[in-house]
This record gives structure tokens, C-alpha cells and sequence, in this order.
């Protein structure tokens, strides 16, 4: 209990729910002088070992002893909103709960101790919520790296971390943020998107679904391309859904963001060096280890060094049906980031060699993209059909062709084919997928448009 009682002795931030008008000074020292008065008054013997639920409720009852002996005249919901702060500052976030909690939200953003916005539907918004100062920040800030043995200090002011439901925190703080310290969450909600939220929303129809539906079971290398906040994560969620269960997973990620279902999943986390610069363990790491433990398939959350010679090794050594993501605008510039990468390895092999390793290795990119109205969108689906002298080739199967904007700024299009029948069809059918013969063939004009696409919630 002695974390509780540190907390306690925290200064309470007097956060406003959203689109709520901000609090008065005399609510902000109420709420003061209640933590005050707890803190005298909370016997922590008491409350040793007992549940969290219990621990809270008792803390409720005290607050609201506490309200009565000072004959504060609050209406019943402001008691309630008192009661709320309190426990959100002494077992969850602070004035961060209220976001969390709001489904709708798919980031939060926080621009020091007084400037936070929040991402919903695609638009950003500046909230009400305030923390008191920047150390009260700071305070919110170690509580979420603490929780999965990470720091943030100014011998280590920048770090990457996770909730308890996978989403995504990275945290920056002076000296490197000059304005305070700057917190971004990227939401994973307790019920995550699907594959037929995708084809719903239309970012993708349900023949390009069923088509990585088949490609996903027939074993082939996935590579899903796009931008920051293109969608990449979720769709490596959706398609990971595809694998049968009886396949042994390991996941290697840098923070641990997947929410794979199958019950035979073997989750791997990098880990920062310590406080002497040692004790380090990198994705590269954990990829050459997974080769150890008998995986039927390997999926990296997102290559960005120079695990992906190892990467790529593995899928050409018989660990195929591997899935990865990686931050590109193309397809082909996905290709030329994954040479960079494998340059950065320092094996001083040749350029050819090199993309030889990729054209092998990989059968299929996935472009998705951020579209201007805020929806995400497959934009292409391209394979990779070999080498041409010192030229990978490619040859795209769907695309998104844009057709416009509406009257609400959404953007409108049409997903076609490109009418290629892919190589990797003869594989599909080995392995039992009888796909309609017309799923590769264009359509006309009279193709449903597609004027919606998914967002985060």
C-alpha cells in the first residue's frame, strides 16, 4: 500500500469531462483539501491484501465521509465527479480516465499540462482536461512506463510503452521537449475491428477479403505498407485472424500491440537498455531466438532496422506464411526501404543479392493509406512476381481508384482489379481455395462506389 500512499500524497488535477466547462479554483481545493484529509484518515493496515475493488470502495466510503464533515454543498453528480477524480488519481490515470473510457476516442495527444486533443472520427479536437502542472504529468507519464518496467528520466527522456488494452504510448520530456513533457496515446479498443468491419465501413470489398482470406491460409509472405496512422496495425489484426489455430504464433514487437485470438501464441517484447547502456534486446534478437522455438509462423509488428535480413532469411528457410508492416507510401518504396534496412546490417552483400532476398522472400504488399476525410482505405494489393536483371517486378492486382469528393469532403472511388490473374493463384488452389473465375476481372463503370472506409474508434 505504500504506492496508494504515495499517490495520495500527489496533488489531485481538478480535469474537466469533455466539452464541459473547466473548473472552478474552489472545486480545485476542495478536492485539495479532501486528498489531504484522506490521507490522514486512510488506515493502510486495513487495507493490505485486500481486492482492488474492495481497496476502492472503501476509498469511496471515506471520501464520502469526508464530503459530509466539510458540508460541501455539491449537487449529487458534483460529488459523484469529486469521488471520480479521487480514484481515477489514486488507481488509474487521472485526468486521462475520461478519455480512455470514450470509445469514440482513437487517439489522445497531449501537448504538455495544458494543451491535450483527442482524434475522433478521423478530426482532431482540443478537449477540457488539463493536468495541474507538468509535474503532475510527469506523475501520469512514469505511472504508465512503470507498469511494464520501462523509465523515462532526462538520461533516457524518450520512451515507448502500452496500456493494459494494447495501446500504443510514446512519451517525450524535457530536455528533448521544450515546451514539457508531450504524451501521445494510439488507442486499441477492448473490441478491436474485424475483417467484416472492414469490408462494412469499405475499405475493402468482400472479393479482396476473400482473396487474403485464401493468401493468409495458403501460406504466402505478407508485407502491409502505409504511412503513420494509415491502419497498418489493424490490418495485420484482421488478416492475422485468417490463420488456423492449431498453428504456433510468435510475435515480435517493439511494444506489444497485437490482439491475436489463436490459443497458441507466443508473445515477444524488445526491452531499452538499462540506466549503465546495457542489459538491451532487439527485435533482431528475438527474430534469430524465435527461430528456436519451433514456429510455424513469425509476425513482426513492424520491421524498422536491420532485423529484416534475418526477417526475410526465415521466410526463405521454410518459415513461410510470415506477416509484417512497415512505414512506406508505395509499394515500391517499401521494397526500397527494406534494402536500406538490410544495408544497415552492414553484411557488405551486393544490391542484386540484396533484392534477391526480397523477391524471394516476399509474394504480396498491402498498401493502405489515410485518406484526407480521415477514413482508411486498402488502396493496392500488389505481387511480387521476381527479379528482372537487377529489378524487382511487381504487378498489381486491386487498386482504390479515387473518383472525387463529396459534398461532406468524403472521398469517393472504386476498388477494380487490375484483370492480372496473380501467379500465386496455382498456390491458392493446392492448397483447396476455388476462388470465382470473374474475381480478377475489371468492372465497369457501374462498380459500387466506395465513399466510406474505415476510421478508428
Amino acid at each position: 500500500m505504500s504506492v496508494i500512499k504515495s499517490r495520495l500524497q500527489d496533488q489531485v488535477n481538478g480535469a474537466s469531462p469533455r466539452n464541459a466547462a473547466p473548473e472552478t479554483n474552489a472545486m480545485q481545493e476542495l478536492k485539495s483539501r479532501v486528498h489531504r484529509i484522506l490521507i490522514n484518515r486512510l488506515d493502510l493496515t486495513k487495507l493490505e491484501g485486500l481486492d482492488q475493488t474492495v481497496v476502492q470502495a472503501e476509498v469511496k466510503k471515506a471520501i464520502t465521509r469526508i464530503l459530509d464533515d466539510e458540508n460541501a454543498a455539491l449537487s449529487g453528480a458534483e460529488r459523484e465527479k469529486v469521488q471520480a477524480d479521487v480514484l481515477n488519481e489514486l488507481f488509474g490515470l487521472g485526468p486521462l480516465e475520461p478519455l480512455l473510457a470514450d470509445t469514440t476516442i482513437a487517439d489522445i495527444l497531449v501537448n504538455g499540462a495544458k494543451n491535450v486533443f483527442i482524434e475522433r472520427r478521423g478530426k482532431l479536437e482540443k478537449v477540457d482536461i488539463s493536468f495541474k502542472d507538468d509535474a503532475h504529468l510527469m506523475q501520469i507519464i512514469d505511472r504508465i512506463v512503470s507498469r511494464i518496467g520501462r523509465r523515462v528520466d532526462e538520461s533516457s527522456p524518450m520512451v515507448d510503452a502500452r496500456l493494459k488494452d494494447g495501446s500504443r504510448v510514446n512519451a517525450i520530456i524535457p530536455p528533448l521537449a521544450l515546451d514539457g513533457p508531450m504524451l501521445s496515446i494510439r488507442r486499441f479498443g477492448t473490441d478491436p475491428l474485424k475483417v467484416k468491419d472492414l469490408i462494412e465501413y469499405r475499405a475493402m470489398t468482400p472479393e479482396l477479403a476473400q482473396l487474403l482470406e485464401a493468401c493468409v491460409k495458403a501460406r504466402l509472405n505478407v508485407l502491409i505498407s502505409g504511412g503513420t496512422g494509415a491502419g497498418k496495425t489493424t490490418m495485420l489484426n484482421c488478416l492475422s485472424s485468417f490463420i488456423p489455430d492449431v498453428e504456433r504464433l510468435v510475435t515480435i514487437e517493439d511494444s506489444a500491440e497485437l490482439l491475436l485470438q489463436q490459443p497458441h501464441v507466443i508473445r515477444l517484447e524488445t526491452r531499452p537498455p538499462n540506466i549503465e547502456g546495457k542489459g538491451e534486446v532487439t527485435q533482431r534478437s528475438l527474430l534469430r531466438n524465435s527461430l528456436r522455438m519451433r514456429p510455424d509462423r513469425i509476425i513482426v509488428g513492424e520491421v524498422r532496422g536491420d532485423e529484416a535480413i534475418d526477417m526475410l532469411q526465415a521466410m526463405n528457410t521454410g518459415h513461410d506464411g510470415g506477416m509484417t508492416t512497415i512505414h512506406a507510401n508505395t509499394p515500391r518504396d517499401a521494397l526500397a526501404r527494406l534494402e536500406t534496412m538490410i544495408a544497415m546490417a552492414n553484411l557488405r552483400i551486393s544490391d542484386k543479392a540484396m533484392r534477391q532476398q526480397i523477391s524471394s522472400a516476399i509474394h504480396l504488399i498491402i498498401q493502405v493509406s489515410r485518406m484526407g476525410d480521415g477514413t482508411r482505405k486498402v488502396m493496392s494489393v500488389s505481387e511480387i512476381i521476381g527479379m528482372e536483371g537487377e529489378i524487382i517486378t511487381m504487378q498489381e492486382i486491386y487498386k482504390f481508384i479515387r473518383t472525387g469528393v463529396g459534398r461532406n469532403g468524403e472521398v469517393q472511388g472504386q476498388f477494380q482489379p487490375t484483370g492480372i490473374r496473380p501467379r500465386f493463384s496455382e498456390r491458392l488452389e493446392q492448397y483447396g481455395f476455388k476462388l470465382p473465375p470473374n474475381i480478377f476481372e475489371p468492372r465497369g463503370v457501374a462498380a459500387e462506389v466506395a465513399q466510406s472506409g474505415w476510421r478508428t474508434r
